[in-house]
């Protein structure tokens, strides 16, 4: 079954097929700028009961070398069938389209990139027929992005970098840097952010911290993960409801990020009944150096 970190992984260049250009740089590959880029179809069946598909293959036109194909894996582990199955979407895009192919292979942990970088050699001890040398992305070159302003940039490169270092410590600064870049976005822009974002975390501890992030503000974020809190907070029961799930999203957030919440700051957390004042201490946890700097009026 396929994980949603996998289809976040590749999914998130179908949203932003110009994101590209900016990991190339990042990985110090001189591909010219595209165009504009297409969508193709998936499907490298043959008319034969063997069927093959690569997560995401986009047709890239750029204005001094022509279009290329960018067929785009989202790996999340080892698999030895992948020597076999790439060269063969390699040689059959080729043929089919008459185009150069790049592999681009996307992962979320060292060792599967280490992996996943190895040549992939078809032929003989003595002389190698076809060569294959995927390129890949992965928390060992993506960037740690945790400059708001450098975010804003480049949301896509910001997102992706979430992504593949979802395993890391790092994590944390990123989203806390994404989530503050995206405040003045509009919503058309955010919402495909928000959500290829919570896919690619997955079942991850960060998975949470984003879902607290996004929670800080629903009226700023109207996707599906917006609602889908909204709901859980209707079944608590209404205002009531309301308030005690701030309260304890402020005090999971506190803990989350390592700081200690003494009984006092724990009561008065708690016995506080003002939506709207739980809101203001909820976005200061964020961000807080110690539990007690959430209560400090600004």
């Amino acid at each position: 079954m396929v994980s949603s970190p996998h289809e976040a992984m590749h999914r998130i260049f179908q949203e932003y097929p110009g994101l590209f250009s900016r990991v190339s740089e990042v990985l110090g590959i001189d591909i010219p700028p595209p165009t504009s880029a297409t969508t193709l179809p998936t499907d490298l069946t043959e008319a034969r009961p063997v069927e093959r598909r690569v997560d995401t293959l986009l047709r890239i036109e750029t204005e001094h070398d022509g279009p290329f194909l960018l067929a785009i894996e989202a790996q999340g582990k080892k698999d030895p069938r992948k020597t076999t199955s790439w060269p063969y979407y390699v040689s059959y895009l080729h043929n089919r389209y008459g185009l150069p192919v790049l592999l681009l292979v996307v992962c979320q942990d060292h060792t599967t990139a280490e992996w996943a970088a190895r040549p992939v050699s078809i032929g003989l001890r003595q002389w190698q027929t076809l060569t294959l040398s995927p390129l890949v992305a992965g928390p060992h070159n993506m960037p740690v992005i945790t400059d708001v302003a450098e975010a804003r940039k480049d949301l896509a490169l910001t997102t992706l970098a979430a992504i593949t270092h979802a395993d890391n410590p790092d994590v944390d600064a990123i989203l806390k840097t994404l989530s503050a870049a995206l405040r003045d976005t509009p919503e058309t822009i955010a919402n495909p952010i928000v959500e290829l974002t919570a896919q690619g975390l997955g079942n991850r501890p960060a998975a949470q911290q984003w879902r607290n992030l996004v929670a800080v503000d629903l009226s700023f974020y109207k996707s599906f993960m917006s609602e889908e809190i909204r709901d859980e907070g209707r079944v608590e029961g209404r205002a009531e409801g309301r308030t005690q799930g701030r309260a304890e999203s402020i005090l999971l957030v506190l803990e989350q990020r390592g700081l200690t919440v003494s009984d006092a700051v724990r009561e008065r957390i708690t016995d506080c009944g003002d939506p709207e004042t739980l809101r203001q201490w909820l976005m200061r946890a964020v961000t807080a150096t110690t539990a007690e700097e959430i209560f400090a009026e600004k």
